[in-house]
């Protein structure tokens, strides 16, 4: 069975400051884990998700919690791991870090709702430690609908920039524009949502840093849960249906092509099943498909195509 206990001892510290900095990140993430759990599955009410700990033969492992076949959620996927070991130098070289000893641990959650009228949601938050001294924190959160409201995307960057507005004001303006870059299917030219945040690679003010991660990770059920509960009783049929099985194909373009984290598990040799478990229980691709000019569903393809501004920055 994985301890947190066993990556604490993982790894020498050159300092005690950054070692209790990956002990705090790694409880942290943990508790944020129960309380995202515990919130879907009371809205829900139909379905639990299910624990699965497991280990990653490097070093660490983590606890991959998934409610599948929900009244609401047809499935979600709310993963902790915290992992350790040697990074391989062809990854070292893509990340442009100096290969070594690496601990990482974090929070990844999917979430694909039953109806088409309510988005699917990422977030993810980590911290990422070498040997040699160097860390540093990434993640974000981005909102993917199917039939957009503005109202709604407008809560839930609003939402984030107040979290982001709680540590830095620059923050919002700065990593709402790297999440339109990033969230980006290069080969369809559009994005996979609305966006919301990215960053990576934020070093040299630990705790600055964590407690802007903490302040995003808290603000995530605010951000999605109002949304969800005004759009899940909403009507919606075979079309609707349809439409966003298309999209789900896309959000699985993404995540295999262009992820980092699904990239970087896979590469370090992460536990397949918990790295894929971002993936929509169905999903569905339809040859040389096109929207019709005028439709909700062509207002979408345009927002993905040219990102807006939702909220002040």
């Amino acid at each position: 069975m994985f301890l947190l206990a066993t990556v604490r001892s993982s790894m020498t510290d050159k300092t005690a400051g950054k070692a209790d900095l990956k002990e705090r990140a790694g409880r942290y993430f943990r508790s944020l884990q129960k309380e995202i759990c515990s919130a879907l599955e009371s809205l829900d009410g139909a379905m639990a998700f299910s624990s699965d700990a497991w280990d990653r033969p490097g070093g660490g492992g983590g606890v991959t919690r998934v409610l599948q076949g929900g009244r609401v959620f047809e499935k979600a996927g709310v993963n902790f791991s915290a992992v350790f070991g040697t990074l391989p130098d062809p990854l070292a070289n893509k990340m442009n870090v100096t290969a070594g000893e690496f601990f990482a641990t974090g929070i990844s959650l999917v979430i694909h709702p039953a109806s088409p009228i309510v988005p699917t949601v990422h977030a993810n938050y980590r911290y990422f430690e070498m040997k040699n001294g160097d860390a540093w924190f990434g993640g974000g959160s981005d909102l993917t609908p199917y039939y957009p409201f503005d109202e709604d995307i407008i809560h839930f960057h609003s939402t984030l920039k107040s979290a982001c507005d709680t540590c830095d004001s620059g923050y919002y303006p700065r990593f709402k524009k790297w999440g339109d870059e990033y969230f980006l299917v290069k080969h369809r030219n559009e994005r996979r949502g609305v966006g919301g945040i990215f960053f990576d690679y934020l070093r040299g003010e630990g705790e600055k840093h964590f407690a802007f991660v903490q302040a995003a990770g808290d603000a995530f059920l605010e951000s999605y849960l109002p949304i969800v509960r005004k759009r899940m009783e909403e009507g919606w049929g075979e079309r609707e249906r349809a439409w966003q099985l298309l999209r789900r194909g896309r959000y699985v373009e993404f995540n295999l092509l262009y992820d980092r984290g699904t990239l970087f598990g896979l590469e370090t040799q992460g536990r397949t099943e918990s790295i894929l478990m971002s993936l929509p229980p169905v999903a569905r691709w339809e040859y040389d498909f096109h929207v019709e000019q005028g439709s909700r569903e062509a207002r979408l393809i345009d927002m993905l195509k040219h990102p807006r501004t939702w909220v002040g920055e």
